[in-house]
């Protein structure tokens, strides 16, 4: 039986925050300074300089602890990173916060005069800036950066803190185009507590968005565990595809080793946990010759749906059926399930006389339901098949090659 595709759910959007007053903003060479020259005091007889000497009140100037901001007003450029620099001598620290929490980090180069931050600047984010430098001045400032026209989402896959089986991608599909891959994959952060090879790569979702999946070489170690921190607040997806204004992350752990193998010629269905058979029973697969053909390759457990309505007219299939199923579990986005079929008892083991569905006896399909994780493999072999699981069609990315998934990255 083939449902209706599902489709991901709407975002809320972020709303930015009032912008801060910025302080004691002059303008010099197109960049902020900020605040008048300050010292530090020392005893009220001498000034500290720059090089931490004491300095006669009436011979020589003050340290000059005026700093330079590349982001300045309340309509600043989002998108760069935050450059602080300062006037005269070297720098000691730079904190530069955000309102409603949160501060970006940054490196000092090698003369100390410049600061500059890991991440950009998000939009419709108001900054405060602090710099101090080695002689104990400082001084302050604050900038807005412009709000986004349009805001890109995403929907991540798996769920945070869930036990996924060995063929589980990571898997995010966006709301809006993404033509800056290289510099939106660049803040995709994976981590994995055994170092596990594996590569994103991208590719156009059944649902006609773009997607960026992360798979491993070969299936995931059970007990792996693995995390995804998605840096993306203040990345620009590019041309109609807006902004992202916050991070995205994940942690999920892989589950026991399990595989079910679908063979189409024999109609057969096992289970195989830790290379060991648990499961071997008769089935029914689709009708060969036609649309209602299964697919081969290998399918990756989406969602145990439970019992649903399956109705062959939202797949173009006619008046075929509208049934109630019963221990349905989805394989691919286009609809194609392993599920309980008592309708069709005559045929399993026997032939492939479905609408494109693995079917089984209640007995059986429960018993695949109630072992069967999320992110297991269906491999499906055989000759009575219309074509192989494509890779957007669900989690189809095991059906191309390690090779030629590597070239889908954008870093190359």
């Amino acid at each position: 039986m083939i449902p209706a595709p599902l489709t991901s759910a709407a975002r809320r959007p972020v709303r930015s925050a009032s912008p801060l007053r910025p302080a004691r903003l002059a303008l010099i060479t197109g960049a902020v300074v900020l605040g008048a020259t300050l010292t530090a005091c020392s005893g009220g007889a001498a000034a500290s300089g720059h090089d931490g000497k004491a300095q006669g009140t009436g011979s020589s100037k003050a340290a000059d602890t005026r700093i330079s901001v590349n982001l300045r007003g309340t309509a600043a450029t989002a998108g760069r990173p935050v450059t602080v620099t300062l006037a005269a001598g070297r720098l000691r620290t730079v904190t530069v916060s955000a309102d409603g929490g949160g501060a970006l980090t940054g490196r000092l180069s090698p003369d100390g005069r410049t600061w500059t931050s890991d991440r950009p600047a998000a939009p419709g984010t108001t900054y405060r800036v602090e710099a101090k430098d080695t002689g104990g001045g400082g001084d302050t400032a604050g900038f807005t950066t412009a709000a986004a026209g349009t805001v890109n989402k995403l929907t991540l896959a798996p769920g945070k803190n869930t036990t996924v089986g060995i063929a589980q991608p990571l898997s995010i599909v966006f709301d809006h185009p993404v033509k800056n891959r290289a510099a939106v994959e660049k803040a995709l952060k994976v981590s994995t507590s055994n170092n596990t090879e594996g590569s994103w790569g991208w590719l156009r979702d059944y649902s006609g968005r773009d997607r960026v999946d992360w798979r491993p070489k070969e299936y995931w170690k059970s007990g792996t565990r693995i995390t995804l921190d998605a840096e993306l607040n203040g990345v620009d997806s590019g041309p109609s595809g807006g902004w992202f204004v916050r991070d995205y992350a994940t942690t999920f752990t892989v589950g026991s080793s399990q595989v079910v193998e679908v063979d189409l010629d024999r109609h057969r269905l096992a289970l195989k946990r830790d290379g060991r058979t648990v499961m071997d029973v008769p089935m029914s697969a689709g009708t060969p010759g036609g649309d209602r053909a299964s697919w081969r390759g290998t399918a990756v457990l989406m969602a145990k749906e439970g019992t649903i309505n399956m109705n062959s007219e939202t797949v173009g299939l006619g008046d075929a059926y509208d049934k109630m199923v019963d221990f349905s579990m989805r394989l691919t986005w286009s609809g194609m399930y392993a599920h309980a079929a008592p309708w069709n008892a005559a045929y399993f083991g026997v032939a492939n006389h479905s609408s494109g569905c693995v079917g089984m006896s209640d007995a059986d399909a429960a018993a695949l339901y109630r072992q069967a994780r999320v992110g297991d493999p269906f491999e499906i072999t055989g000759a009575d098949a219309k074509g192989t699981v494509a890779e957007g069609n669900g989690y189809g990315a095991w059906n191309v090659s390690w090779s030629d998934w590597r070239t889908r990255s954008a870093l190359g």
